[in-house]
């Protein structure tokens, strides 16, 4: 059941990362600037749109990290 119930959490974690990751902005502007990241980056360097997407995209690698080492821990097991 722990075993499910973390696949199904590495799956919403995985299509999370790809979303976040998606929405970054690159060097030709990005999806984040559709939320305001463009205005406010020309203006202060680094937005707060940005920084809170940083933020958010390395927690979700983190628990996506965490995932696969219990679910490796569990199948070893």
């Amino acid at each position: 059941m722990i075993e499910t119930a973390l696949n199904v959490l590495l799956v919403l974690l995985s299509i999370g990362l790809i979303v976040l990751i998606l929405l970054h902005r690159g060097k030709g502007g990005g999806l984040s600037s559709m939320f305001g990241g463009a205005a406010a980056s020309s203006l202060a360097g680094s937005s707060v749109v940005e920084k809170n997407l940083n933020r958010v995209t390395v927690l979700f690698g983190i628990l996506w990290t965490v995932c696969i080492v219990a679910l490796g821990i569990l199948i070893k097991a």
